[in-house]
């Protein structure tokens, strides 16, 4: 029983990649629950972080990097983005202190005209300038929407999170509370290991593999007699030269990412893991759609 005056909704992030939506999500939340890699366009999905206190609860929809497609994954993630905006009731613009106004910026200021949603300018890692350079990107960004807030914050600091937080319960309907005060994500488990396993490839190779890297989990299992949780995945790549990059010489790339992975399923899942990974070539599988299907990007769900 909810008790009166309690706020809930829908706020969508949306912004340019790697502007730290995903680090923002990960701080307010409290849980490392979207992918975080310093490479654009790693969140694909709509990942949900669910954060709830005594008088609000707030869900975030991390939305993918808007920017102009180049492939069919490309097409699917501007769709997820675009949809997302339609469906809540608060839209979080992030945008990155550092690099100021571009043509990123203005196409995702285009989208933002066809929507009511109000709009929160969120401008992100304010550790990194001088306040005097925060004040004309302040100006610049109010001429161009009536924003109905504007926000200065450090995602991997803190500064100015908890007061984001307020202004955006202020904004939000009174309503219940749709999920369980413990619960911080609406992804079933399996989707969220995936995440972390690729999260750690993506780190690891760097610049040698690109973003075509998948990871699908095909077997979660919990040993009662052991009580470990028997994982089986395997990173799907687009070639032959990337396969031997994720292997590495002797397995030892693989066991690398293996090993990282498995200490953030073990705190995930509070329990031992023993993970198993695989490493399979799908030639050009970004450009297909039945592999993309099979990948889980689900045109029909978005």
């Amino acid at each position: 029983m909810n008790k009166e005056g309690y706020k809930s909704g829908f706020v969508a992030i949306i912004g340019r990649p790697n502007v730290g939506k995903s680090t923002f999500l990960n701080r307010v939340v409290g849980q490392k629950i979207a992918i975080m890699s310093d490479k654009p366009q790693t969140t694909r999905n709509k990942i949900q972080g669910v954060y709830t206190d005594e008088d609000a609860q707030i869900i975030f929809i991390d939305t993918p990097g808007v920017h102009k497609p180049k492939h069919k994954l490309g097409d699917f993630m501007m769709k997820v983005a675009l949809n997302a905006l339609r469906e809540v009731d608060l839209i979080l613009f992030m945008v990155n202190a550092e690099e100021g106004f571009g043509r990123g910026e203005a196409f995702i200021m285009e989208r933002l005209k066809e929507v009511d949603t109000p709009v929160f300018l969120v401008i992100n890692k304010i550790d990194r300038v001088h306040p005097d350079e925060l004040l004309p990107l302040i100006d610049q960004y109010k001429d161009l929407h009536p924003f109905a807030e504007i926000v200065p914050i450090s995602a991997l600091e803190g500064n100015n999170v908890e007061r984001l937080l307020e202004q955006i319960k202020e904004r939000l309907p009174e309503g219940p509370q749709y999920y369980p005060p413990d619960q911080v994500t609406d992804h079933p488990e399996q989707f969220i290991i995936a995440e972390l396993i690729r999260e750690k490839a993506l780190h690891l190779t760097r610049e040698e593999v690109p973003h075509s890297i998948a990871v699908v989990v095909e077997r979660i299992e919990r040993r009662e007699e052991t009580g470990t949780v028997y994982v089986g995945a395997v990173i799907v790549v687009e070639r032959d030269s990337q396969k031997g990059i994720i292997i590495g010489k002797q397995g030892r790339m693989l066991k690398e990412i293996g090993q990282r992975a498995r200490a953030d399923i073990e705190a995930l899942l509070g329990s031992k893991v023993f993970l198993e990974l695989w490493v399979k070539v799908k030639k050009d599988w970004r450009n297909r759609l039945s592999q993309l299907r099979d990948f889980g990007f689900r045109e029909d769900e978005y």
